[in-house]
């Protein structure tokens, strides 16, 4: 047994020595997150995560790509240029069954649907589109697909009836300070700080719409309210998705389990870099249908279930 230590340990320190003549230490995980606007819930909360996972994860870089947000994470996660994505569910369930290259790491938060306009513009309704330019959210955004298919269910989708301008948050908050566009749409969670900033702001109800969104498209869709605390607004209702944590099928148990657990154990941080993290808990998180969860993170739910 003693010599088989020795041979063992000289094994190791022969190992060892190659590995610094061949150049050095071992490589670097890295854990990309896409994310959003840098003004936006997704950013927030997937830089606060990329600190997490470096403090929690020896020899793992991670770091929270700017992006057009959900259609653009999806497609990052499926061509293997991100481990992790945020996502509204509906990016999600366009199809008959999701796709299999894509695996659930948690449900995180609902992302809400803002329609954003000047406080003193004549536009109360959605139908009061109808002429207007708008930005519709930039492509390769959730925004985009919901607004779409919103447009589509009002019966505004057919062309010439909006002028639509496919512009990011920070671009659309630009354009309607400068009178550019008449109102914009976003889809985040509460508050937007990029909304929140904006001054002499109003929010349009679309809870009318919410029954229409869901006999066309998907029973994702629900009212959510806009509570006075968000903005300091009149509180309005508003369509809201659920939104997801995604990585990708083939990630290995292990790194899905601990990046649950993160999730969960430091909801404090995440909830400090942005207060939507504070809806995040064992009950919704796995609540991820149709997608389903990645089984490392589902090992790690089933050990911690209340």
């Amino acid at each position: 047994m003693a010599r088989r230590t020795v041979l063992s340990g000289l094994s190791a320190m022969t190992a060892a020595a190659l590995t610094a003549c061949m150049g050095g230490a071992p490589e670097r995980r890295r854990i990309r997150i896409a994310t959003g606007s840098r003004t936006a819930v997704y950013y927030a909360v997937g830089t606060a995560l990329a600190g997490i996972v470096e403090q929690e994860l020896p020899e793992t870089d991670a770091e929270a790509m700017v992006t057009a947000a959900s259609a653009e994470n999806v497609d990052l996660i499926v061509n293997n240029e991100a481990e992790i994505g945020f996502t509204q569910a509906d990016i999600l369930v366009t199809g008959a069954t999701p796709d299999p290259r894509i695996a659930a790491l948690a449900r995180v938060y609902d992302d809400l649907l803002h329609l954003v306009v000047h406080a003193d513009s004549p536009i109360r309704t959605l139908d009061q589109l109808r002429g207007r330019t708008v930005s519709v959210g930039a492509d390769g955004s959730g925004t985009g697909i919901t607004v779409g298919r919103l447009l589509d269910v009002a019966g505004l989708g057919r062309p010439g009836l909006v002028t639509q301008q496919k512009l990011s948050l920070d671009d659309s908050l630009q354009a309607l300070t400068a009178g550019e566009i008449d109102a914009f749409f976003f889809s985040g969670g509460l508050p937007v700080s990029g909304i929140k900033q904006l001054a002499g702001k109003r929010i349009v109800d679309l809870s009318k719409w919410v029954a229409d969104m869901r006999a066309r498209w998907s029973d994702v869709y629900v009212v959510r309210d806009v509570p006075a605390s968000a903005y300091q607004l009149p509180p309005v209702s508003t369509i809201a998705v659920p939104n997801f944590l995604v990585v990708p099928r083939q990630m290995a148990d292990e790194l899905a389990h601990d990046l649950a657990r993160m999730l969960l154990e430091r909801r404090d941080v995440l909830a400090r870099a942005h207060p939507a993290a504070e809806n995040l808990d064992i009950r919704s998180a796995v609540a991820t249908l149709p997608v389903p969860l990645h089984p490392g993170a589902a090992e790690y739910f089933r050990s911690v279930k209340p």
